[in-house]
This record gives structure tokens, C-alpha cells and sequence, in this order.
């Protein structure tokens, strides 16, 4: 089956640099405006942001769709192609924007254990958890655009295809059944390879990420921390990205679906930081729509003659995080003494960069201590 590019850049490139402009405006009003003094960001107010990005999402879904409605007639280039139908195309593209958007918001949930592990290694205090956060969403935002960006054009090799749709299915066999890890910066290459150049200084110096001492450039562990969310989230994309083009081929609806998921990850990590060891479940729930979309990409799109219906993939995927999420409450996590594996946790920054040894807790102790206050 031919694809049909349904917005070709070359026609719509005003349409990603108009909603690029409207990110950075909502970002420059997060930073500027609504966070601009560092404060404590505590449940309420984070609950009431998740629903702002929330809202946001599913009025730019409705919008997409009325403008696709209305559009997709008069566009000769579609009109002329044989059974196309502007009507069912608009539907199942917002369709499709609502099942990425819910596949790459649920697999955010992995970015927040990391976030509650890294900002209790590094003792990061809580009024400048936001600051650490937001530029790391920001660079994220950047790396994903280079990511989809790509690979929009491996997409159209084949054989490509099949290797990421091989790719998501083990992706998602090993989380079922991966043990829990420890966290271990210290060892990570880039922030090795950086301190090799960049001298790091013991203590925080407020919300700053670089100071200069003695006339030296000094990065601070807010900057070190900041990196390692960085260097992680690169290697959430590199499953997350291949997971929606599982679900739609259209890079716009990758582009924009990525881009809120991801505008909401801070609120959502602030509003469940405390309680994140509690949806214990939700692995399972992520490791099964891994391996649906990865079937989805290497063979269904093909037995369904090119695309498999995106209905049927949003009621799956929804059904199964809901069906995770629920499990979870209604099946407490065992708390055995044995073989619960620890995490390495830092009480101090200076000593989380200066290289002593750390203590280690369990994972749930882990998620308390770093928990912004509600």
C-alpha cells in the first residue's frame, strides 16, 4: 500500500513553526512568569498544571481535526487519489495524535522514576527541583525533534521497519522482566567525560548551574544533575520515538503528540514523586503496548492491507495502562525485607559529586526522600 503524506513539510511548514512559537511562548510564561521566583512546587499546584497540559492536548486533538475536516476537501493532491476519504482521514488523524499522546505520557512514567532517583542521588533541594526539570524538558524537546526528524526518513525503508518493530517487542520483553537497578551517576561516560574538562564544585550555589571561582568556570551539581536527565531521556527516546510511528507515519502527529506528553512530564513528576513506587503494575502495562506497537510496525500494519486500524489501537492501549494503573491499586507492592534491591541515594550534594561512597535505600525510600512537599 502507497502512503499518502497527509501534510507534506514543504505545505505545512508554517504549521510546525507556528506551534514551535506557541511551546516556547508557554514555556517562556512557565519560567518567566509563573516560576520565575524558585519555590516548592507542592500537589496542588502540580495537579492543577497537569490538567492545564492535559486540556491543551485534547483542544489542539479537536482543533486538528476540524482543521483537517475542512482542509483535506479542498486539497487537490488528496482529491485526486483513488477511495481517499477527507472525512475517516481527518478522524483517524486526531486519532492517531490521541493514541501517541497517551502512549508517550504513559512511558513518561518511566522518565519520572528516573527523575525521583536522580534528584535524591544528587539531594537537590526542592524549590529548585522545577529549574533542573525545565531545561531538562527543554533540551528533551530539542532531541526530539532531531529524533523524529530521522526518522521520518528511515521510516521509509523497509527492512528499517521490521528492525524497529523487532526492537520495540524485545524493548518490551525486557522491561516485563528486567529486575529493578540501582542508580549509579558516577559512573555514567558523559558526566565522566565531562568532569574530565569542567571542574565541579562540592556545593550547590543556589539555583545556578555554572559559577565562576578563583577566575575558574566551575559547573555546580544542579548542572551535573541537570546532564543526567538529559543523557537519560535521549535513551528513553530512543524506544519511545520508534513506539508512535508504530501508531502513525505522519511525523507532525509525532512531532506535536511527543512535544505535550512532554510539556506535562514535570507536573506529572511533582504530582506523583511520593506516590510513584505505588503503580508497581504500570511496567507491565508499558511492556505490553511495547510489544503491541512493535507487532503493530513488523506485521499487523501489513495483515490489515498497510494500516492497522487506529481505533482498535487506541481502545487497546488504553484499556491495558487503565487495566496496569487499576491493578496496582488493588494489589499492594509486597514490602519483603529480601531482595528488595537498593538504590544508591546521596544526603548530601557535596558529597553526591565529590565521590564518597554513597548509602543505599530501597527504591519506595528513595521516592520519599526526593518527593516534593504536598
Amino acid at each position: 500500500m502507497i502512503r499518502i503524506d497527509l501534510f507534506p513539510f514543504q505545505h505545512y511548514w508554517w504549521l510546525y513553526a507556528g506551534f514551535t512559537a506557541f511551546v516556547l511562548l508557554l514555556l517562556a510564561l512557565d519560567l518567566g512568569v509563573f516560576h520565575r521566583d524558585a519555590h516548592e512546587v507542592r500537589f496542588r499546584e502540580a495537579a492543577a498544571w497537569s490538567a492545564v497540559w492535559v486540556s491543551l492536548a485534547l483542544a489542539f486533538a479537536y482543533g486538528l481535526y476540524r482543521y483537517a475536516l475542512w482542509k483535506f476537501p479542498q486539497d487537490p493532491r488528496l482529491a485526486g487519489w483513488p477511495g481517499f476519504d477527507p472525512t475517516a482521514a481527518a478522524r483517524d488523524i486526531a486519532l492517531e495524535f490521541l493514541t501517541g499522546y497517551i502512549v508517550e505520557y504513559s512511558l513518561s512514567v518511566d522518565n519520572i522514576f528516573i527523575f525521583v532517583l536522580v534528584l535524591g542521588y544528587f539531594a537537590i533541594p526542592a524549590q529548585y527541583q522545577h529549574r533542573v526539570l525545565f531545561y531538562g524538558i527543554l533540551g528533551a524537546l530539542a532531541f526530539r525533534a532531531v529524533f523524529i526528524a530521522l526518522g521520518s526518513v528511515l521510516m521509509q525503508i523497509h527492512w528499517i521497519v521490521l528492525l524497529f518493530g523487532a526492537f520495540l517487542i524485545f524493548t518490551g520483553i525486557k522491561m516485563m522482566f528486567a529486575p529493578e537497578k540501582g542508580l549509579e551517576p558516577e559512573k555514567n561516560p558523559a558526566i565522566r567525560l565531562f568532569r574530565r574538562f569542567v571542574p565541579v564544585t562540592p556545593d550547590l550555589h543556589n539555583q545556578r548551574f555554572f559559577v565562576r571561582l578563583n577566575g575558574a568556570l566551575h559547573a555546580t551539581p544542579l548542572f551535573i544533575t541537570l546532564l543526567f536527565v538529559e543523557v537519560t531521556d535521549i535513551i528513553f527516546a530512543v524506544d519511545s520515538v520508534p513506539a508512535i510511528y508504530a501508531l502513525t507515519d505522519e511525523p507532525l502527529v509525532v512531532f506535536t503528540s511527543n512535544v505535550f506528553a512532554i510539556l506535562g512530564l514535570r507536573a506529572m513528576y511533582f504530582m506523583l514523586a511520593g506516590a510513584v513506587d505505588k503503580f508497581h503494575m504500570l511496567k507491565y502495562g508499558l511492556s505490553a503496548v511495547l510489544i503491541f506497537v512493535g507487532l503493530k510496525m513488523a506485521w499487523l500494519n501489513r495483515w490489515y492491507g498497510g494500516k492497522f486500524p487506529i481505533g482498535y489501537s487506541l481502545v487497546f492501549i488504553g484499556s491495558v495502562i487503565a487495566a496496569s494503573i487499576m491493578l496496582s491499586l488493588l494489589i499492594p507492592k509486597r514490602r519483603a525485607a529480601v531482595g528488595r534491591r537498593p538504590v544508591a541515594v546521596m544526603p548530601k550534594a557535596d558529597e553526591a559529586v565529590g565521590g564518597l561512597g554513597p548509602k543505599t535505600v530501597s527504591r519506595s525510600e528513595s521516592s520519599k526522600s526526593s518527593a516534593p512537599p504536598r
